[in-house]
Formats: C-alpha cells, structure tokens, sequence
C-alpha cells in the first residue's frame, strides 16, 4: 500500500514538473512575465484542462453508448438525448471530481466529510451547466437547427468548459481561508 501511494505521489510530481516545464517554455516563447501566483493558477488551469479532456473523451463515450442503447431498444425516441445527457452527466461528474480531487485541486489532505462536501457542489455546479445549459442547447442545436446527436456534445464543451472550470475553482473545491 504504501509502495503504491509513493508510486502515486512520484508520477504526480513527475507530471507536475512536465506541466511547470510547458509552463515556462510557453511564457519564454511568449516573452511574458507572469507573477508566481498567476504562473501557479495557469499551471492548474492546464491540469483540469488535462482532466477535462480525459472527461471529454469518456464522457463522448459514454453518451453515444447511451444513445445506441436508447436507440437499439428503441426506448425515448423523442428524448433519448437528453436521457443521454442525464446519464452522461451522473457518470462524468463522478470521473471529474475524482481526478480534480487528486490531481488538481488536491491542496491538502481533505477528511471523507469534506470530500462528501466537495462532491456535492460538484454535481451541483455540473447540474447547472452538466444538466441546465447542455440540455438547452442541445435543444438548440438538434431540433432547432438540425444538428447530430453525436455532434451537439462536441459544440457544447465550447461554452461548459470555462464555466466548469471557475465553479470548480472558486466554489466547489475552494478550501476554507487561511487565517
């Protein structure tokens, strides 16, 4: 167990140092001067950006497993999308904030009360943008403007990955203040 947890501990470390490599690479090709604390949040910025395509690519997974299923058994025909949608989001949200929780925004050793806590704003932040802004406009891109499916997902990651990404920072996984 503990052979595994410094296994963990060096590849985090090792993948963190490759992010602070990109890091100062990209601001000396760009000749910016950012502040440590700018330099850290664009560094934690590309790590849910890496967490987010991983969600990206199983999330896209399992909605169009979702849909094929809804389909071949001909289940919802009219909503099977948003049913889609719904079971994407429950799946998703959890893969998320597990690598968020570790990855990410894992500051300090957080107690199961607090990891409880965080996984609640968690899916409450996605509802809104997970559930209330991606059913919207999916809506908006299949049955007003005609638009696949498959393809109405992609489209939406333009407008709920920002979004996501400052409710997970400044909500859902701020830790208390530091006196």
């Amino acid at each position: 167990m503990k052979a595994q947890q410094n296994a963990t501990g060096s590849s985090k470390k090792g993948l963190d140092k490759f992010i602070q490599s990109l890091v100062k690479v990209f601001l000396k090709i760009t000749h910016m001067n950012l502040s440590e604390e700018k330099q850290l949040a664009l560094e934690q910025f590309i790590k849910f950006c890496l967490v987010g395509l991983s969600n990206t690519i199983i999330g896209y997974i399992i909605n169009v497993a979702s849909l094929f299923i809804l389909q071949s058994l001909h289940l919802f025909p009219k909503t099977d999308y948003f049913i889609a949608n719904v079971v994407t989001w429950i799946l998703s949200v959890l893969w998320s904030f597990y690598w968020n929780n570790r990855f990410v925004f894992n500051e300090e050793k957080r107690s199961g009360k607090t990891i409880f806590l965080a996984l609640m704003k968690c899916y409450a932040s996605y509802a809104i943008t997970g559930l209330g802004v991606v059913n919207i406009l999916s809506w908006l891109w299949v049955d007003q403007l005609g638009i696949s499916k498959y393809i109405a997902p992609i489209i939406n990651l333009i407008v709920t990955i920002p979004i996501n990404f400052l409710l997970n920072k400044f909500w859902a996984f701020r830790g208390k203040k530091k006196a």
